[in-house]
């Protein structure tokens, strides 16, 4: 909307902005004056300005910023008189260069030029404002200010606009108002022609701040919501822009009351889950890049406004990852597999550890079962040791670790330990590798084999009991199995831990580590030891012919 040109014409500014003065000036005139003597003592300076009159001027305003006097006894300047002080006039030079550079400004002013100025309001009146700009000096009418009547306007910034220069009252008006109503016309046209057409329009990025970027739009600022930057979701918007940078955008909304324009960067770019069956697939292989890594995964661009999840579990085969940054780094290019689409949910995930081979079979490629291998201990369990061996890990159960009962994995390892195992199981369907530490050792069981046979007598240390059975500990970490129907004669019930009970070896095999003793077939051997023995003690001379001899006898 321009001023009313037939307003500012009607009003003589010029007395206005003289009227804005009277108080301290009387002529305001703009004369030439002799300096014809400095009194630093009294800081002040005596200058000449014709007629016969005399007047003092403050010694500062002939002075640089460095406090150096610019000006010598004899030098004319111009200076301008503001009044009288009793019959001495009072003067001011440095209102004289103020006078002498408007007047410069109004000589230069190009009436077909549009001046926008900005300045501070420096005098207040009952008809107006008077603005400081640069060292000139303006009027502004309360009336083309748009400043409230209570408003304490002195000190005040603002933007105006010139509306008239009068070259000889040397006066010039400006108007805020008027730059107000073009701007709000101007916004409106902008807003009008965004809104409407509904189609993308190229603006530039002012500023980023953690909840969305202020963009240009032909000179008027919206703002485009985190939310409304990329059909992935939410982004943080100094990761994919900066300031400076030119960006295609569509209204969303306009809020008068507030002045506020919503902008979507995502609305003016194509939506890729429309046609996502046309850009990518299940089981593909695409090249994705890290945007954000968090401990429970990765966040990947894979282009086309798309992002994908790598969760921390399909990273790599290692069941142990503790954080994804040890393997992928922020802006890294990798190459991923698609796992999943949900198209509903908009949801993307991605493999890396499906691309890689898989550690299982290089591991029953390399080794098979009754290798000795060594290993690292990683964890310790209450039922065994995790054993790392290379990629892969493998279970140290705690029956495997020692001969010992009595030794576990708690109790004799920790993790960092280095050992020497024995594969004693590769099952490649279910992934699981079963190691041994006492196969590498012989067992108790086959030295007592190597020591003893079928049918010797041994003693044993009641150890525990069982429905089926006793166990009894022979020594040197062996125990055998007595059943029920070979304890006879004893009984069961009348046995006690720690009781000391002798029979004869029935059973060994040393491979599965059994041994079963009889208390029953002791009697029997203890029976046929002692007719032995009777046998034994018996005249050697005497034969069977002879005993029969002496019988035969006795029946005649």
């Amino acid at each position: 909307m321009k001023f009313d040109e037939i307003e500012v014409e009607d009003v003589d500014f010029g007395a206005m902005l003289e009227e804005s003065f009277k108080k301290q000036e009387t002529k305001n005139d703009l004369v030439q004056g002799t300096v014809v003597e400095i009194r630093e003592s009294e800081d002040q300076a005596v200058i000449d300005i014709g007629r016969k009159n005399e007047a003092y001027l403050p010694l500062d305003q002939l002075k640089d910023k460095d406090g150096v006097i610019l000006f010598n006894i004899g030098d004319t300047i111009p200076v301008v008189v503001t009044g009288n002080r009793g019959e001495r006039p009072i003067i001011s030079y440095d209102m004289a260069k103020k006078k002498a550079a408007l007047n410069e400004f109004i000589n230069e002013y190009d009436d077909e030029q549009e001046y926008i100025i900005e300045g501070t309001i420096t005098k207040k009146n009952k008809g107006g404002y008077v603005i400081d700009c640069d060292g000139l000096e303006f009027f502004m009418p309360k009336t083309l200010s748009f400043l409230g009547p209570k408003n304490d306007a002195v000190g005040k910034k603002i933007k105006a606009i010139i509306v008239k220069v009068d070259k000889e009252k040397h006066s010039v008006v400006v108007s805020r108002r008027e730059l107000i109503e073009r701007e709000r016309n101007e916004r409106q046209e902008i807003v009008d022609k965004v809104l409407e057409n509904k189609e993308p329009v190229t603006g530039i990025i002012k500023k980023i701040t953690s909840y969305g970027m202020f963009v240009d739009v032909g000179g008027m600022d919206g703002l485009v919501h985190y939310s409304q930057i990329s059909h992935k979701g939410p982004v943080n918007p100094s990761k994919y822009f900066e300031e400076g940078d030119e960006v295609e955008v569509i209204a969303l909304d306009y809020d008068k009351k507030k002045r506020h324009l919503s902008l979507s960067i995502k609305d003016a770019n194509p939506d890729p889950w429309e046609n996502i069956d046309d850009v990518i697939g299940k089981g593909d292989t695409v090249t994705a890049i890290a945007s954000n890594i968090e401990p429970y995964g990765v966040f990947v661009d894979l282009g086309e406004d798309l992002e994908a999840f790598l969760h921390v579990s399909e990273i790599s085969w290692d069941k142990n990852v503790k954080h994804p940054k040890d393997y992928i780094e922020v802006g890294q290019e990798i190459n991923v597999e698609v796992i999943e689409i949900d198209k509903d949910k908009r949801r993307l995930r991605v493999s890396l550890k499906t691309l890689l081979p898989k550690p299982m079979d290089e591991f029953s490629n390399s080794y098979k079962i009754g290798d000795i291998i060594n290993g690292i201990v990683s964890s310790t369990t209450d039922f065994g040791a995790f054993v790392k061996i290379g990629s892969i890990e493998g279970l140290l159960h705690n029956q495997e670790i020692s001969w010992d009962k009595s030794v576990t994995a708690k109790n004799s390892l920790k993790a960092g330990d280095e050992i020497e195992v024995k594969i004693i199981n590769i099952d490649k369907n279910a992934e699981k590798i079963s190691l041994s530490k006492k196969a590498l050792e012989s067992s108790p069981v086959e030295t007592f084999a190597k020591n003893h046979k079928i049918n010797d007598i041994v003693t044993g240390v009641v150890k525990d009991k069982k429905d089926f059975g006793i166990f009894i500990e022979l020594g040197d970490r062996v125990d055998a199995l007595i059943r029920l129907e070979d304890l006879q004669p004893l009984k069961a019930e009348e046995v006690e831990k720690g009781q000391e009970i002798k029979g004869v070896v029935s059973f060994i095999d040393a491979k599965n580590d059994r041994i079963r003793v009889s208390v029953k077939r002791l009697e029997k051997i203890e029976e046929r030891e002692d007719l032995k023995n009777i046998n034994l003690n018996q005249d050697d001379s005497m034969t069977l012919g002879d005993a029969f001899g002496d019988a035969l006898k006795d029946l005649k």
